[in-house]
Parts: C-alpha cells; sequence; structure tokens
C-alpha cells in the first residue's frame, strides 16, 4: 500500500528527540524520507538537556528501520549559514524537497521583569528568528523544485491561552502565527501551504523538568510529574494530563499531505480541549 507521502522529502529541525523525532518517523511511515538537524550541545539558562549526537543518530536508526532514507546534520536554528549547508546537502543526496517542519523551539520559564536579557534574547533568536532563518534557508528548495508543497511551524498553545512567566516564549510563539501568516500568503500563489499546529502540554524532555512542573504547580516547593499532571488533568476537557508526540506528528501529517491541500493560513490546535 502506497503510503500518503511515498516519494517526498521533509526537513525537520529539533529531530533528535521528543516531538522532532516523533515527526520524521511519522512522516517516514507514509513513505518521505528525512533530512534532519538537532543542536547537540548545552544552552545556557535551559533547565534540561537538548538532544545529544546519540539522540540523532537514534532517530535516523528508528527511520532507516522503515526502509527510508535519513540526512541527518548537527546544526543549529540562529545558525543560518549551517541550517543552509544541511539542507543544501540533503537536496543534493536526496533530490528534492516538499515539505518543512520547522519544530525546534526551547522554553524556561521566568518571571516577566527578572528575566535576565540573555534569557529574552537566547528565547526570541531560537523561536522565532530561528524559524525565519529555517524557511529561509529551505523553503527555496520547494520553490525550485516547482511542484508545490507544504511547510509548518510549530507555535504552542501559549501563542493563545495567557500563562504567567514565559512572556518571552509567548511572544516569539505569538510571533510565529503572523510569520506563517504573511508567508502562507506570498507562498499560495506557488501552491505552498503554509499553516502553525499549536500542541498543548506534550510529553517531552522540554516539560518534563522541575521548572515546568512549578509553573503548573507554583503552590508547591518542589513539585513533581505526578503533582504536575494531576492539575494539566483539571485544566484539559479530556481524561488525559498532557499530549503525546505522536498526537501532534498525526496533525502535521494531516496538514503536509493531500488530505490538507486545501489547509493553508490556518493555527492547527491540538490542546486535549485546553483552549
Amino acid at each position: 500500500m502506497t503510503g500518503k507521502l511515498e516519494g517526498k522529502v521533509a526537513f525537520i529541525t529539533g529531530a533528535a528527540r521528543g516531538q522532532g523525532r516523533s515527526h520524521a518517523v511519522r512522516l517516514a511511515q507514509e513513505g518521505a524520507d528525512i533530512i534532519g538537524v538537532d543542536v547537540p550541545r548545552h544552552i545556557p539558562g535551559l533547565p534540561y538537556e537538548p538532544g545529544t549526537t546519540e539522540d540523532l543518530a537514534e532517530t535516523v536508526r528508528q527511520v532507516e528501520a522503515l526502509g527510508r532514507r535519513f540526512v541527518a546534520a548537527e546544526a543549529d536554528v540562529r545558525d543560518f549559514d549551517g541550517l543552509r549547508s544541511a539542507v543544501d546537502a540533503g537536496v543534493a543526496e536526496l533530490g528534492r524537497l516538499d515539505i518543512v517542519l520547522a519544530n525546534a523551539g526551547i522554553v524556561a520559564p521566568a518571571p516577566t521583569l527578572e528575566m535576565s536579557e540573555e534569557q529574552w534574547q537566547t528565547m526570541i533568536d531560537i523561536n522565532l528568528t530561528g524559524v525565519w532563518k529555517t524557511l529561509k534557508a529551505s523553503v527555496p528548495h520547494i520553490l525550485a523544485g516547482g511542484r508545490g508543497g507544504s511547510v509548518v511551524i510549530t507555535s504552542s498553545l501559549a501563542a493563545i491561552v495567557v500563562q504567567p512567566n514565559i512572556a518571552h516564549y509567548a511572544a516569539a510563539k505569538g510571533g510565529l502565527i503572523q510569520l506563517s501568516n504573511v508567508l502562507s500568503k506570498e507562498l499560495a500563489p506557488k501552491g505552498i501551504r503554509v499553516n502553525t499546529v499549536h500542541p498543548g502540554t506534550v510529553l517531552t524532555d522540554m516539560v518534563l523538568n522541575e521548572p515546568t512542573f512549578r509553573l503548573f504547580r507554583p503552590d508547591l516547593e518542589h513539585p513533581t510529574q505526578e503533582d504536575f499532571e494531576e492539575v494539566a488533568r483539571t485544566l484539559t476537557g479530556m481524561p488525559t494530563s498532557a499530549i503525546e508526540s505522536v498526537d501532534i506528528s498525526n496533525a502535521i501529517l494531516y496538514l503536509v499531505s493531500d488530505d490538507g491541500r486545501y489547509v493553508t493560513g490556518t493555527t492547527h490546535v491540538v490542546s486535549a480541549g485546553l483552549l
């Protein structure tokens, strides 16, 4: 049986683990080959460690186990030249580009008036400017193919729902909505669709750490994952505390496949009822 993405090639940032790995595997299951990047080094101020070289290698292994190809590179979304080199090399090897998933991002809670300039700037550089650099490095390859294509930018429910102590994160994720909207207008005549996806709380390493637990349970000095999940369940309209990465991957599959061929310029929310 032919997959929904047979013969297509997707470029994914933040591919080492979490949602990025899930997206790579899910698209590969539908026949896509993958170009994937991540940055395996510590980012100051981050309350968790980013994906490692070994994590990225594991994503490659899982995709190749499905019989698909994966061109991997270590690249930081703040480094345009590094991104462009990674995409160029991937397209040279795989022959085309059809899909871009600007997925890489970070979160590091801090009160608005107490966060440092470095905390603010790092968040904007990765979560907003890094997405623009990702698009600038990759989308021209879709244009050059002349076959149309699809771009999905990972925003967040935080761009829509107000929550304290993440002003820098919410500002960046909110900016992605208008970046996507403008780009969808510019690229529509070329048959390239652009959408944002807005996950609720997804169980990844970016969420499963004490600073995030405290964001949900400020009443506790050292909240646990169980404490976090308890309050998270009360915020949703469904009997779940958080969403799995594959739930976001399935939403993205809809947006990038022919199932969503007339969907562009939208904010696609997957929140388990939190919105």
